[in-house]
């Protein structure tokens, strides 16, 4: 992981330089496995984050807090009454390990000074926030650890607190470069000197040691038995100014982001491994650089969970649909049935002098064809003639009645499952958290998902509709989901205005706004593909777009969000652009 032991020693000593002194004033466990300090100083207040997750385990100032809950769980209750009020002392770390101990001075109950420690414990899933005594006992923990859970470490209440197992790795800060190329060159396997950098020195993360190969490399991929006498003292030199950064804490924080502008990694050293496949961008703080990642990474795995559990109940629902509508087909096509009941009905009624009572089938002349073939009609013998002609007649209309009322339920139910196709489309473009908030709202008004009970959920504030410039200076709108498609149509837009949508696909309302110009053929080429690029058909080719003005679009009475009728319409077939052609 790239919060290593080195990285955690620029960081604690930025966190003791800011906060040595200040006072707990609020404590906070906003979720089960983290805690937020309120500090103050004289002059300054801080947040410290302190987080035990297994994919973001950390320690630093933080300006985003989650909401915290209405009832303070039980190790939040215990920091509280120990340590609201108390000072901190400073902020130590054990050679290079992934642990910090924040040393606090605080009141007992009898009004005597103690001692007391919260270890910061960062070593992804064993990560752990744990409270210490004077004498170097646990008080609680935030992951109790007990002999079914481990046998070489435990960590329970009144236990004495031990480091976790040290690994026999060297460290920096008591290693010279000299021992460093000696353990490597004593591994008994060939690898590249990344990995065997990561197998002998403590406290370094994976960016680093590759950071140490390229730049001993110039780039090339160096294995360790195959070092030459300049790559050798090329790694020398480098990892001497590594120590020598460490040592000094001289790092500055450096923030890599991939090529979507997404958070990918970061160190103290200035990472030069990515070349043009990525951006490096320098931060102030380390805890700054931190809040920027994990607040990024972090929103990423909650839209991502959201969209998961969104699209896990949608699809659901679609393929209950679909079942259903399947199911009612068959049916349907048993009712087609129904004029052989009424033939059978006639039949039996015009000839009801001449059958005997009692008998399970009769013969009888079917009249309604020219050629008068004999028809085998099966009978109830328990029922007389005329009411078994009565039968037929009953069997018949309903057959009739179920085709009418299978007929009208099989065309709601497509229009349903066609709703549902335009919510999944649109949770496919989702890009915030307020998108997936307004899908979610939008599913709870229609009914497909329980509001939370007790309590009154705000409506999410509308987003405005995406806008692009394109061909002549025309804009265009583009909506987000589906009540914005409909607020975008039927209530922002102009009646001369130019409508578009993709025919019988999925897709965003796109208006190209007129303001009173006629629009040319390339703007409304390019709109059309604006409109095609936000749909279901976006990774397609010659795609139909269905363009008319804005009068001539229609919402039914009762139609679901997004869904309206149009006419006098012309159709264009576009390729959409992958990308964004046009400035938004």
């Amino acid at each position: 992981m790239a919060l290593d032991g080195a990285f955690l020693r620029h960081l604690s000593r930025e966190l003791e330089q800011a906060s040595q002194g200040a006072r707990v004033e609020k404590i906070y466990q906003p979720n089960r496995e983290e805690m937020v300090f309120l500090l103050r100083t004289r002059s300054e207040q801080f947040k410290l984050l302190i987080s035990a997750r297994a994919n973001s385990a950390r320690i630093h100032f933080t300006r985003f807090v989650p909401e915290n809950p209405k009832q303070p769980p039980m190790l939040c209750m215990l920091m509280r009454k120990r340590l609201s009020g108390a000072k901190l002392l400073q902020i130590r770390q054990p050679q290079l390990e992934r642990l910090l101990f924040l040393d606090f001075e605080a009141v007992n109950e009898l009004g005597d000074l103690v001692r007391l420690t919260v270890v910061s414990e960062i070593m992804g899933r064993y990560s752990n926030i744990i409270l210490v005594d004077e004498e170097g006992r646990i008080i609680d923990a935030l992951k109790r650890v007990d002999d079914e859970m481990s046998s070489e470490r435990l960590v329970l209440p009144a236990l004495w607190y031990e480091l976790p197992p040290a690994q026999g790795k060297l460290c920096l800060l008591e290693t010279q470069p000299q021992q460093v190329l000696a353990a490597l060159l004593a591994q008994p396997k060939e690898m590249e000197l990344s990995k065997g950098l990561l197998s002998v020195l403590q406290g370094v993360s994976p960016i680093v040691c590759r950071e140490i190969q390229h730049r001993v490399g110039h780039g090339e991929q160096v294995l360790v038995h195959g070092m030459t006498d300049s790559q050798k003292e090329r790694l020398l030199f480098f990892l001497g100014r590594l120590k020598q950064e460490v040592e000094e804490c001289s790092g500055v924080p450096h923030l890599v982001l991939g090529p979507d502008k997404k958070p990918m990694d970061f160190s103290f050293l200035r990472p030069e491994q990515y070349g043009t496949s990525a951006v490096v961008r320098e931060h102030a703080t380390f805890s700054e650089l931190l809040d920027a990642f994990y607040e990024e990474r972090d929103r990423i795995d909650r839209m991502r969970i959201r969209e998961q559990d969104l699209l896990r109940h949608l699809t659901t629902i679609s393929d209950r649909l679909s079942r259903k509508i399947n199911a009612q087909r068959g049916e349907l096509a048993q009712c087609a049935e129904r004029e052989h009941l009424r033939v059978c009905g006639d039949l039996l009624n015009a000839n009801l002098y001449q059958i005997e009572p009692g008998l399970s089938s009769v013969e009888l002349e079917n009249f309604y064809e020219e050629s008068l073939p004999k028809l085998r009609i099966q009978l109830d013998p328990r029922l007389t003639p005329s009411q078994n002609a009565q039968k037929y007649y009953k069997d018949y209309r309903k057959a009739r009645t179920a085709e009418e009322k299978l007929t009208e339920q099989i065309a709601q139910a497509q229009q349903e499952l066609s709703y549902l196709d335009t919510v999944l489309e649109e949770l496919s473009r989702a890009e915030t958290e307020r998108d997936l908030i307004e899908i979610r709202q939008e599913l709870q008004e229609q009914g497909y998902l329980k509001a939370p009970k007790g309590s009154k959920q705000r409506p999410a504030a509308t987003a405005a509709p995406m806008e692009f410039t394109v061909s002549d200076g025309f804009r265009v709108l583009v909506g987000r989901n589906n009540k914005q498609n409909d607020r975008l149509t039927l209530k922002l837009a102009n009646n001369n205005d130019i409508w578009f949508h993709t025919k019988n696909i999925p897709g965003s309302h796109t208006i190209l706004v007129t303001d009173g110009r006629t629009p040319t053929e390339s703007a409304l080429l390019d709109a059309a593909r604006l409109a095609a690029a936000h749909s279901k058909g976006k990774s397609s080719s010659q795609v139909p777009v269905d363009y008319t003005q804005v009068r001539h679009v229609h919402k039914p009475a009762g139609a679901k969000p997004g869904m309206v009728i149009y006419e006098n319409y012309h159709t264009m077939y576009v390729t959409p652009e992958e990308k964004k052609p046009w400035p938004p």
